[in-house]
């Protein structure tokens, strides 16, 4: 199916898109022991879907290929008859009720720099690299991180509440700071609760403060003040980490906008209404997609 077909519409304001999809009123539910998740009610669905967002897949499997931490390695989304889906493109982002999916690329207390190959076929996870080799950080990061699916950065767009900065091309990143350890691969309910607006080399990568919908604490914490209560110096950990993690290696530090400082809920809200905004634009090739695979 092309890919413009994943696009109906999309909502206009943060409350907008936490409400809009009426086709994801019944979440998902992960299976136990599993990387499948399907419907509360059990029901299959025989074809694709189109949500506000996207297609929408009932369920989804985990196939890896190759050894982990070779060049060739590569972690693939199935649907249930075994057909390749995009995790950026093909998993919703909505479930309603300012709930968001959340699909880890790097587990918290590992190093791997693992992240979604955007440039090929059906997005799989990957270890990046550079000069053909591969890719870690100089320690280990101490929370989950990943992406929000079916958003983007749009590299045409300059931010003017963050420098000018333009978009860094990539799918919105998510900084999950639950207690458990979860997997590659892993799809998770999570809520919003803070945005941190990072500047890499000149451009805009914005950081998702979120929490797993199952972890203890959740229920205690629905915005920026919550986190600093619940999760005390989380804030400052994550800006400091991503601040200073490239120094090692002999490069200057990242910096932030918004005033050095964590933007709160309603602010992260409003940065994944855009994104999602800007995704709905790739994928009806109403932005020039470059190299970026929209399969």
């Amino acid at each position: 199916m092309a890919a413009a077909a994943r696009v109906i519409a999309v909502a206009s304001n943060s409350t907008a898109a936490a409400s809009s999809c009426l086709l994801l009123k019944t979440p998902f539910a992960l299976k136990r022991g599993s990387n499948a998740f399907s419907f509360n009610n059990g029901r299959r669905l025989s074809k694709r879907l189109l949500s506000c967002n996207a297609i929408y897949n009932p369920q989804v499997q985990i196939k890896q290929e190759g050894q982990p931490e070779t060049l060739d390695y590569r972690v693939f989304f199935e649907d249930t008859s075994g057909k390749k889906i995009s995790p950026w493109h093909d998993v919703p982002l909505h479930l309603g009720d300012g709930v968001f999916n959340f699909i880890v690329e790097i587990p918290k207390e590992s190093s791997a720099k693992m992240e979604v190959a955007t440039d090929e076929a059906f997005t799989p996870i990957k270890q990046d690299t550079k000069k053909g080799k591969l890719r870690y950080y100089p320690y280990n990061i101490n929370w989950n991180y990943g992406l929000l699916p079916q958003t983007w950065e749009d590299p045409s767009l300059a931010n003017s509440d963050v420098e000018g900065a333009f978009g860094d091309s990539d799918p919105v990143d998510v900084v999950e700071i639950g207690e458990s350890r979860r997997k590659i691969g892993d799809i998770l309910k999570v809520k919003p609760l803070a945005a941190l607006a990072m500047i890499d080399e000149g451009e805009l990568d914005w950081k998702i403060v979120a929490v797993s919908l199952d972890d203890p604490r959740a229920s205690l914490v629905n915005d920026i003040d919550d986190v600093e209560k619940h999760f005390p110096g989380t804030l400052t950990a994550i800006r400091d980490w991503f601040r200073d993690y490239k120094i090692p290696d002999g490069k200057p530090a990242n910096k932030f906008g918004l005033g050095n400082k964590a933007a709160n809920k309603d602010y992260a809200l409003k940065v994944i209404t855009e994104t999602n905004e800007a995704w709905a634009k790739l994928v009806k090739r109403s932005i020039p997609a470059g190299e970026l695979s929209l399969v």
